[in-house]
């Protein structure tokens, strides 16, 4: 479980760095609101995934939608971060689609 998020911040990092400044927006904020963020949902993650192992892929997919619902709103109303709902949606997406598609090729 450490290892995978140590994975996810990294990775959930690099994809917040790149959005924040080809978008000019502040990068420390956003970045430490995807660290608390990530402390959060990775631990809803690993709760559902444990609880409904025999239903992987459908806990996983939900989990992912609800995980990119709370991170944008995380992202949103953290007003330091100068995000609007749409921005903070968007990041939110990348960030979780490209640790999730890389997860998904890692043997961890």
């Amino acid at each position: 479980m450490i290892q995978t998020f140590l994975i996810t911040v990294l990775v959930e990092g690099v994809v917040v760095l790149v959005y924040s400044i080809s978008r000019r927006k502040p990068v420390i904020p956003i970045l430490l609101t995807s660290l608390m963020g990530n402390l959060l949902t990775q631990s809803l993650l690993w709760i559902a995934l444990t609880f409904s192992f025999r239903h992987y892929l459908v806990a996983l997919v939900i989990t992912e939608i609800i995980i990119w619902g709370i991170e944008s709103l995380l992202f949103h109303v953290i007003r330091a971060n100068q995000l609007n709902l749409n921005e903070a949606a968007l990041l939110s997406l990348a960030m979780n689609g490209t640790s999730l598609a890389l997860g998904w090729s890692l043997p961890v």
